[in-house]
């Protein structure tokens, strides 16, 4: 795992910097676009972003769900361990999919209390800028494989419900938690 020369307390913030926003609202919908520069600002909004993720107990967060329109992805898989330091993939695209498929249960800090099974290829390749604006190509498996097709998603605007197969669960899952199921916008 590359190490990220971003470094924010992992912890719970009272006030985080950043709003989420939730299932419905059109900001999340909406293709990000991609990073020109990667400068001091950017990483001051990494900052922002790692400080939210911590505070809201996420393990990803992308930044249309703060209402940023780029194509940028923190990830801390292992958010209680102080070590390991968090991933930033600016402006990421996968370049290769294993053949395995796997279902787990995914969340989304979007979609708060909403825990679906969802069907992802177990590994991916993708290649990405960090936060110093370097190329760089990370191979997962396992939780960060799905965390990263999940946060890449988001700047596709597509949430994980969208991918959920059973409609029936889904709806009651969203109804539970106060959401509609009209915001699913399913993906073939």
């Amino acid at each position: 795992m590359p190490s990220s020369c971003i470094s924010v307390e992992k912890k719970k913030l009272k006030n985080p910097p950043l709003s989420l926003h939730y299932l419905g609202d059109r900001v999340l919908r909406q293709p990000a676009k991609r990073i020109a520069k990667v400068d001091d600002e950017l990483r001051q909004l990494i900052r922002e972003m790692l400080q939210t993720m911590y505070s809201k107990d996420g393990i990803g967060l992308a930044a249309p769900q703060v209402a940023v329109n780029k194509q940028l992805i923190v990830i801390d898989c292992e958010p209680d361990n102080a070590a390991n330091p968090p991933l930033v993939l600016i402006n990421p695209t996968i370049k290769q999919v294993s053949r395995d498929i796997v279902v787990a249960q995914e969340g989304c800090l979007s979609i708060p209390n909403v825990y679906i099974d969802v069907k992802r290829p177990e590994v991916v390749e993708v290649a990405y800028k960090d936060e110093n604006g370097r190329p760089r190509t990370l191979k997962a498996g396992d939780l960060l494989a799905r965390c990263i097709q999940h946060e890449m998603d988001h700047l596709n605007g597509v949430l994980f419900v969208d991918r959920v197969e059973n409609s029936l669960t889904l709806n009651e899952e969203l109804s539970k938690n106060g959401f509609s199921y009209q915001a699913v916008k399913p993906v073939a």
